[in-house]
């Protein structure tokens, strides 16, 4: 929504006759940030600087299980979030506060932090018999910590909530002792008291020194005043796969903030093969019911590891079978990714389409594992996203283009302080020959700022020639210059029918064109991959305008090499040496082409990148993945005619030849450009 503007503050004490005796600096941000119940939805809305902002956001864990909580991996913890447009992290009172570099890089990113103390539903006051029916058994140990911890996050400007507990509200005495230290300074008390607070308010003094914070909320629980139902009731959730059109409809979620809601988030198979041992490779049991649901029975490794299935028997239908019965576990995981990337886009957006009408924010459960979890994550322990991390950037951008899958009717998101002018979106329907059989560009349109508008309904698939399986590309314009404010690609199918037409698409080859640009400073590499689909149109295809996300200009020297097949065995790598085109230029700027005859869409592409390692190493997985990557979009596809740059950062360990991979659904081969 802006830039973050921090400051650093530095305070010294000088002793006359002996010098400096002791110094501190923080950094700091000047901003104001309200937390309100609101009277429409009985949502919690948040206000940053007056501007309400709807949240979209997601329960935080614990960095890492084993408590190896490093400046690098907050970073890029933290960074990731940012990718997400996400603007809120709940830190959950289940994990713990984490340590400064957390919330300093929140501070420089720009999300808003719940921060949680220790008391959980799950070990306090709950079971059969009830554990720790009093909550913390030394209660002085806890308001100690509790107050400590106040000391030493309060001054960070990403802080902007204080919760008493998970899905609990901690003992009496706690809870009326932080309702106490945390009340809120007169300025900040007349925007942001509930009934109650206002008898813990007071006006015994206005010196901001004599408040423990007294500039934020303190909420008692995560099920109270504001989200869930308000009362503490258990109406959070829920936490399996869904039908993405679900998210939609008015009755999926009745009140207007979730604080948890989840669902499934399988790795890709290298994470699989990397974290486990082999007994761990194999995939799901497929089990079809008498109803003819699917029940899936994972091995007791993955059973370990917490998997949720792509199937809830007598609810939702598998959602991978979807695509064709999987045959191994790279088949699995490809297709698992489809899925991610479809569940969490679908999520958000259905969120989205009630934004303050229904609905004031969301918190996904969850978006990172402290350990190598198979469940609710978009990005694995090893710092490789899954395909639901780019389904959330998506959804969440600030302004987006969107279908209602329960409707069928586009709709422009407009979450901005500012009012679009002067738009239009351009839908455009692709089958699966590379035809466009459905091309619309809508009049002008003007959506008000913090604003969801219905545009048009897309009737494609209520045409009697309807094709069973198609893609759908919506651009969201302005009709001034043509820029493209938001894009947005979908795959569908009619009602009753399934993806498994898509299993044929991945014989399809389609020409490609890739450019390459690469800067590097030591370890730190910076590469632009700009990608086009250079497959030419079918004769129905209607004039669709082309995309230009800033892919390389200029003349760009081409060159091909054909790599001698090593002696390595197996893998990823073995399938690239078998016959891939590797691009190597002396100049800064170089060209691929791969060769294919086929005309269509060039489908679910994604980016890595590697050492020159091999994959395997006689029985044993050796992974070749250089991690954490940062991209600026991943598993994306491309319509005939369309290009898409992709900027792509890491670092590179000491000695390396990285290299740049893209594979795609109806790309088989690993082509890759040395750096």
């Amino acid at each position: 929504m802006g830039k973050q503007s921090l400051y650093n503050v530095e305070i010294s004490v000088d002793v006359k006759g002996f010098g400096e005796s002791d110094s501190w600096s923080h950094y700091f941000g000047f901003r104001k940030i309200e937390s309100t119940i609101d009277d429409s939805t009985g949502g919690r809305i948040f206000k940053v600087n007056g501007e309400p902002i709807f949240i979209r956001g997601g329960n935080w864990i614990l960095s890492d299980g084993l408590l190896r909580l490093t400046k690098e991996r907050y970073m890029t913890d933290i960074k990731f979030h940012a990718d997400m447009n996400f603007n809120m992290l709940r830190c959950w009172g289940g994990g713990l506060a984490e340590r400064p570099d957390f919330y300093h890089f929140c501070d420089v990113y720009g999300l808003m932090v719940w921060q949680e103390f220790w008391i959980t539903g799950d070990v306090d006051g709950r079971g059969i018999p009830v554990s720790n029916p009093n909550g913390p058994l030394d209660h002085d140990l806890f308001l100690l910590c509790a107050r400590d911890t106040v000391k030493l996050l309060r001054n960070h400007a990403s802080l902007a909530l204080w919760v008493g507990g998970n899905e609990q509200v901690p003992p009496v005495d706690i809870n009326n002792t932080l309702k106490n230290d945390l009340k809120l300074h007169p300025m900040f008390a007349s925007h942001q008291t509930s009934k109650c607070h206002e008898k813990y308010l007071t006006e015994e003094s206005t010196d901001p020194s004599k408040y423990l914070d007294g500039t934020r909320v303190y909420v008692q629980g995560s099920l109270w005043d504001g989200f869930a139902n308000g009362k503490g009731d258990f109406t959070d959730g829920p936490y399996e796969i869904q039908y993405p059109e679900s998210f939609f409809k008015d009755s999926f979620y009745k009140y207007g903030f979730n604080p948890e809601v989840g669902s499934v988030g399988v790795p890709v198979a290298a994470t699989i093969r990397a974290t486990m041992p082999p007994e761990g490779w194999s995939i799901p049991i497929f089990k079809k019911r008498i109803d003819g649901y699917i029940e899936e029975v994972p091995n007791p490794i993955w059973d370990y590891h917490k998997y949720i299935p792509y199937s809830k028997p007598g609810t939702v239908h598998d959602q991978i079978e979807l695509y064709g019965h999987p045959n191994d576990l790279d088949d699995f995981c490809e297709k698992a990714q489809l899925v991610n990337y479809v569940q969490y886009r679908a999520l958000l957006e259905g969120w989205t389409s009630f934004m303050w009408t229904k609905f004031t924010g969301v918190l996904i459960w969850k978006t990172q594992n402290p350990w190598t979890g198979l469940r609710g994550q978009f990005y694995d322990h090893l710092h490789d996203q899954t395909a639901g991390f780019y389904g959330c950037r998506c959804a969440a951008e600030p302004i987006h283009v969107q279908l209602n899958l329960a409707s069928y009717f586009v709709e422009v998101v407009n979450t901005t302080a500012d009012e679009l002018k002067d738009m239009a979106v351009e839908i455009s329907v692709w089958d699966l020959d590379g035809a466009s059989p459905y091309y619309e560009v809508t009049e002008k349109i003007v959506v008000p700022p913090k604003q969801v508008k219905q545009i048009v309904e897309m009737k494609y698939p209520k045409m009697k020639d309807a094709k069973p399986v198609y893609f759908l590309l919506l651009k969201l314009f302005r009709l001034s210059d043509n820029g493209i404010i938001s894009r947005n690609f979908y795959w569908l199918h009619l009602p009753g029918k399934d993806y498994k037409l898509l299993e044929q698409y991945q014989q399809k080859n389609i020409p490609l064109k890739i450019y390459s640009e690469v800067s590097v400073s030591d370890t730190r590499h910076k590469v632009r991959m700009t990608v086009e689909n250079v497959s030419k149109k079918s004769e129905s295809t209607r004039s669709v305008s082309t995309m230009d996300l800033g892919g390389a200009s200029g003349s760009c020297s081409t060159g091909k090499e054909t790599i001698q097949e090593r002696n390595e065995s197996g893998g990823l790598w073995r399938k690239i040496r078998s016959g891939l085109d590797v691009t190597r230029s002396r100049g800064n700027l170089r060209t691929l082409e791969v060769t294919g005859t086929d005309s269509g869409v060039a489908f679910f592409l994604q980016f890595s990148v590697h050492t020159s390692a091999s994959s395997i190493a006689k029985e044993k997985y050796n992974d070749t993945r250089i991690l954490p990557v940062h991209y600026s979009d991943n598993y994306f596809s491309l319509t005939p005619g369309e290009k898409m740059a992709i900027d792509i950062s890491f670092e590179a360990p000491q000695g390396s030849s990285p290299r740049v991979a893209l594979r795609g659904w109806n790309h088989h081969l690993d082509h890759a450009v040395m750096i």
